[in-house]
């Protein structure tokens, strides 16, 4: 049970699932005279990717590169990079309600504005999720929505079985379905990109959906 609220009140700014931050940014900034924007975020690449490929837009044709920074933290130097001050590209992002602060001060310290609130966060841009983008996602789906993808993807006897746990029984399915997505490292891009495939692009999330539009 410890293990399990230790992994839940995990600093975000630690999340380095996709990959060291160091490298994505080498790779951005050298394919950067081809770039006219980027999106930065933790762990919805393949969700803002497959957005984009279900509106007929090719992100990479356009010039738009989704960049993932290893974690809330590391966002100024990504802004410093490819802001203003860098490759001044155009930049939005999506961040969680718990990274909110980390890309507020990243922001106004490349110089993009002062006390800004969330409102004018959007304006350059960037949206925060509720939660998360996992819990944007399967509020818009449903529960019994994402336990067809779940099921589909083979893993729904390894959802049944954390349900189980001791630290989980009594606990919302939503909040169990979160639980999961979180579980194991890639979990949250790959199922980023299933649960944007299985909804209506009506019922996108409304960051997901503005973060697209902004670019």
């Amino acid at each position: 049970m410890e293990a399990d609220r230790s992994a839940q009140q995990q600093d975000p700014g630690t999340d380095d699932r996709n990959g060291s931050a160091p490298a994505t940014l080498d790779r951005a900034l050298a394919s950067g005279r081809d770039l006219r924007a980027a999106v930065l975020g933790t762990s919805d690449e393949q969700a803002v990717e497959a957005l984009a490929r279900r509106r007929g837009r090719d992100l990479l044709a356009e010039g738009v590169a989704v960049v993932p920074i290893g974690g809330a933290t590391n966002i100024g130097r990504f802004l410093d990079a490819l802001g203003p001050a860098g490759l001044d590209l155009q930049l939005a992002g999506l961040c969680d309600a718990a990274e909110e602060g980390y890309f507020q001060r990243g922001l106004e310290r490349a110089g993009l504005g002062s006390g800004l609130t969330r409102a004018a966060m959007e304006s350059l841009g960037f949206y925060v999720c509720v939660d998360d983008l996992e819990d944007e996602l399967i509020r818009a789906l449903g529960v019994a929505g994402v336990e067809r993808v779940v099921d589909a993807q083979g893993d729904l006897g390894s959802f049944r079985i954390l349900q189980k746990q001791p630290a989980q029984r009594g606990r919302p399915s939503h909040a169990q379905l979160q639980r999961f997505l979180g579980t194991r490292s890639g979990r949250k891009t790959s199922y980023g990109r299933l649960l944007v495939d299985a909804l209506d692009l009506a019922q996108m999330p409304r960051p997901l959906d503005r973060v697209l539009d902004h670019i």
